[in-house]
């Protein structure tokens, strides 16, 4: 069974950097879009940057140029670099894979981490 696992979260200051990782463990033969998402107090889980197998990245607006996403195909592992961070970007980071494939040629689908909370103070 496939597991995705967070770390990196944390309370920082205004202006201040962060860098999420979250990495996938398992019978994986390889891994299709990963992503990371955010979810803050009352409102809906949104995408924050997506990435290809090949390396292409996907922005929401509020984050361009502020965040870089980036992954390790060798380690099955994606990043998410965030600096400049502002008090809304507060929020439980969650990262996504959309797909990927086992060794045992299976395929499994909108597997997500647990969650990483990022505390951005004023």
């Amino acid at each position: 069974q496939v597991q995705l696992v967070e770390s990196g979260g944390g309370l920082v200051q205004a202006g201040g950097s962060l860098r999420l990782s979250c990495a996938a463990s398992g019978r994986i033969f390889s891994i299709y879009t990963m992503g990371w998402y955010r979810q803050a107090p009352g409102n809906q889980r949104e995408l924050v940057a997506t990435i290809t197998s090949s390396g292409m990245a996907n922005y929401a607006h509020s984050v361009k140029g502020r965040f870089t996403i980036t992954r390790d195909n060798a380690k099955n592992t994606v990043y998410l670099q965030m600096n400049s961070l502002k008090a809304e970007d507060t929020a439980v980071y969650y990262c996504k894979v959309d797909r990927l494939s086992t060794s045992l040629g299976r395929y499994e689908n909108n597997l997500w981490g647990q969650g990483a909370q990022v505390t951005v103070s004023s």
